[in-house]
C-alpha cells in the first residue's frame, strides 16, 4: 500500500445481494456471485484482489441466498483479512445495500471505502485507484472515485463524462450519440462520511440517485479512468467467456494461477485419457469426461459428467448434470441435475432448467 494511504483506513463492500436472473438457471439453487469461475467461487476473485491491494476488512452485502455465502468464503483467514457478512432484509438497490453495511464500516468520516460490484471482472490497477483518492483536488479531498473504462460504442451504456480535471460533470442514460466513450465500470472509492448520507431502509441507485445527486450537489466526484480487462459476469456466455480467458491468461487475478493453460482441471476430476479437453476449460471438481469427448472453451462445475464422444463447445454444465453419448451442444447453458439423452442436438443459447431431461430430439421428456 502506498505510504500516502497509511493514514487512511481502507474497508471493502462487496455488493452481493441480486437475484442473478440473467444466470438462471444457473443461479436457481445459489446466487450468481458463488458460481466457480477460472475454477473458484466469483468473490474468490474479488476478495483476493481486495486483500493484493492492503484492504484488510471486507463486507460482503448479502440478500438472495444468504446462508450460502459465509460457507463457501468463510472469515477470510485465509487471505489474511477479515471477512464479515450483512444480509439485507429485502432488496435495498446497489447503494441502499452500501447504507445497510453501514455500522460495519467503522466510524471514521474520512476513511476510504472501496465498493464492488459483485458480478464484474477487472484487472484494473486498484492500488493506483486509491492513491488518486487520496490525493486532494481543489484545495479539499475526493468524495467519490469511479472507475470508468472506455469503450469502443458506448451506446449499450450510460455514460460518465469528465472534464480536464477528472471531475465527472454529469451521468447519462443509454443514447444512440452518446457523450462520451467513458462508463461505469463497477468499482467505487467512497469517503465513509458520503456512505452516511445515503438515505436508509430504502431503495436506492447509486447510478441512478446517488452519484447523480452528488454530482448536482458540488460533491467532488472524480473519474479514474484506466482500460484494463474488465468484463459483466452476468450472463451465461460472459461467465463462461471470463472463465476462458482467466484459464488462457488474456485475464489476471490472484485467486488463480496464472494463465496460459489450455485447461484447469481439477485433482479430483476424471478426464479419460482419449478425451480432448481444451480451449480454456474448467473442469470441476468430481466432474468427468468420457473417451473420445470433446470439450473445448466450456465450463464443467463440480459433479458435471460429459459421456463418451460427446462435444461440448462454449457451454456450461451445472452442479451434476449429464450430457449424453454424442450430444452436441454450442453457447448452450445446462442447469443442475439436467440429463441430456445420448445423442441430444440443442440449439445454440438453448438453457436447460435444473432436472430437466432432454430426449435426443432436443425436447424435454
Amino acid at each position: 500500500m502506498s505510504e500516502s494511504l497509511t493514514t487512511v483506513p481502507v474497508k471493502a463492500v462487496i455488493v452481493a445481494g441480486g437475484f442473478g436472473t440473467r444466470l438462471l438457471p444457473l443461479t436457481t439453487n445459489r446466487p450468481k456471485h458463488l458460481l466457480e469461475v477460472g475454477g473458484v467461487p466469483f468473490l474468490e476473485h474479488q476478495i483476493s484482489r481486495l486483500a493484493a491491494a492492503g484492504v484488510a476488512h471486507v463486507v460482503v452485502a448479502t440478500s438472495y441466498r444468504a446462508e450460502l455465502f459465509e460457507p463457501v468464503l468463510g472469515d477470510g483467514g485465509r487471505w489474511g483479512i477479515r471477512v464479515d457478512y450483512v444480509q439485507e432484509a429485502a432488496p435495498l438497490g446497489t447503494a441502499g445495500a452500501i447504507r445497510n453495511v453501514a455500522a460495519a464500516l467503522g466510524d471514521d468520516p474520512e476513511g476510504a471505502v472501496v465498493v464492488l460490484n459483485g458480478d464484474v471482472l477487472s484487472g484494473h490497477d486498484l492500488p493506483a485507484q486509491l492513491r488518486d483518492f487520496a490525493t486532494p483536488r481543489e484545495g479539499r479531498p475526493v468524495d467519490v472515485s469511479l472507475h470508468l473504462v472506455e469503450v469502443a460504442d458506448a451506446r449499450a451504456f450510460g455514460c460518465v463524462p469528465t472534464d480536464g480535471s477528472g471531475r465527472v460533470t454529469g451521468f447519462t442514460e443509454k443514447s444512440e450519440q452518446p457523450v462520451t466513450n467513458q462508463v461505469n465500470a463497477g468499482c467505487y472509492v467512497f469517503r465513509r462520511r458520503v456512505v452516511d448520507a445515503i438515505p436508509e431502509g430504502r431503495v436506492v441507485s447509486v447510478e441512478r440517485e446517488t452519484f447523480p445527486a452528488l454530482v448536482r450537489e458540488g460533491a467532488l466526484v472524480v473519474g479514474y479512468v484506466e482500460n484494463a480487462y474488465w468484463r459483466d459476469v452476468g450472463t451465461p456466455t460472459a461467465l463462461v467467456a471470463a472463465s476462458r480467458d482467466l484459464v488462457l491468461g488474456t485475464a489476471t487475478s490472484p485467486a488463480v494461477p496464472a494463465g496460459d493453460q489450455r485447461a484447469r482441471i481439477d485433482d479430483e476430476a476424471i478426464v479419460d485419457v482419449t478425451a480432448r479437453v481444451d480451449g480454456g476449460s474448467v473442469v470441476a471438481r468430481d466432474a468427468t469426461v468420457g473417451k473420445a469427448a470433446v470439450v473445448t472453451g466450456s465450463v464443467l462445475m463440480p459433479g458435471a459428467a460429459v459421456e463418451a464422444e460427446a462435444v461440448i463447445v462454449d457451454s456450461v454444465l451445472g452442479p451434476r448434470a449429464r450430457v449424453g453419448r454424442a450430444v452436441r451442444l454450442a453457447g448452450v447453458t445446462v442447469g443442475d441435475d439436467a440429463v441430456l439423452d445420448p445423442g441430444a442436438v440443442l440449439e445454440p443459447g438453448r438453457r436447460v432448467d435444473c432436472g430437466a431431461v432432454v430426449a435426443a430430439s432436443g425436447a424435454p421428456s
